[in-house]
């Protein structure tokens, strides 16, 4: 019980850093664009977030039951992959590189399950479940942010090409704080749900464990046999840890996407948080745990890439490249290697 209290309380600290390690995906052009302060800019971003994350659980089932076997898992398996997920989390963080959360706990949960299970790979679903709702996305999603920003962009600069700059300005500088809030509602309809899925998937394993079998009546919510949905109260307890991670705020990746990477006007911060938003909203209605801040950020590069490609600053999205390639990789060793280590003591 002690290391099922345990699990619960990692898997809020993820929710929670997710949250603020994440803020920049919401609000770094609405900030680089001076249309709102960092603090207000915070607070909507917070409660589209938490209004997201009540949205639906599709990625939630997706994260719990579709990735790994379940019956491979366990609590020290689950704490493994959440501290992974945090470690690379907050070393990204620091860094000021915007890494994918999504990434860091699906990789440190097939690491710590793999090496749970004496390095049988077999525990994991490939074709039904990392293959198609994990790699080809990876994949696919920061190509649809560059192109889909590229386009979109482009087809506004011919609409408002006779249009003055000041009024383009002044219009999407109040569009944009509608496309903030779009993006924030579709980061929480998709990221806040993976760890849904994990409580859930802790739940579960707890039952199967025989871990509740003298709960008292009064906690009976808590013994949950089967992963079929996702409790209401797992699902308001995340929300509302990640709009309260969102609220803390992230200024060290907020620089990074919303300055560093190329200057935005209005009008450009709009199209790159639309198009983000639609790309991240669709998946989250399938299921698909996407990378929120891959999306993000090559909706930024390809807006700016309308300008011209040196207005987007290369050397920056080199850093940000090698962050996202190796996120997977690195967060499954680190799954492995805590479980490892939980196994010798």
């Amino acid at each position: 019980m002690t290391l099922l209290a345990l699990v619960l309380i990692a898997a809020l600290a993820f929710e929670y850093i997710n949250g603020f390690h994440d803020t920049a995906n919401a609000i770094a052009t609405v900030i680089s664009t001076k249309v709102l302060t960092p603090r207000l800019a915070v607070a909507w971003a917070s409660f589209w977030n938490l209004i997201g994350a009540l949205s639906g659980t599709a990625v939630a089932s997706t994260i719990g039951k579709g990735l790994v076997d379940t019956n491979a898992v366990n609590m020290p398996v689950l704490l493994c992959a959440l501290l992974s997920a945090i470690v690379w989390g907050l070393f990204t963080w620091w860094l000021g590189l915007p890494s994918s959360s999504s990434h860091a706990l699906i990789g440190g949960l097939c690491g710590a399950t793999v090496a749970g299970s004496g390095g049988n790979w077999d525990v994991l679903r490939w074709s039904t479940g990392l293959w198609p709702k994990v790699i080809l996305p990876m994949l696919a999603s920061p190509l649809a942010g560059f192109f889909g920003g590229m386009l979109l962009m482009s087809a506004m600069m011919l609409c408002l090409s006779q249009v003055r700059p000041r009024i383009v300005s002044a219009v999407f500088g109040k569009a944009q704080l509608a496309s903030a809030g779009f993006m924030g509602f579709s980061h929480g309809s998709n990221d806040a749900q993976k760890t849904m899925g994990i409580v859930t998937l802790t739940l579960v394993t707890a039952t199967r464990d025989g871990l509740f079998s003298h709960l008292p009546a009064w906690a009976a919510f808590l013994r949950i046999p089967v992963f079929l949905t996702v409790p209401k109260w797992i699902v308001v307890a995340c929300a509302v840890t990640m709009a309260a991670g969102t609220a803390g705020g992230g200024m060290r990746i907020i620089r990074t996407m919303g300055q560093r990477l190329v200057k935005l006007q209005p009008v450009q911060g709009f199209a790159a948080e639309t198009t983000a938003a639609l790309v991240i909203y669709g998946a989250s209605t399938i299921g698909v745990p996407v990378s929120t801040t891959h999306v993000i950020s090559t909706s930024i590069m390809g807006v700016g890439a309308t300008k011209r490609l040196s207005a987007v600053k290369w050397g920056i999205v080199e850093r940000i490249v090698w962050a996202w390639v190796l996120t997977l990789p690195v967060t499954a060793l680190l799954g492995a290697a805590f479980e490892a280590f939980s196994r010798a003591f």
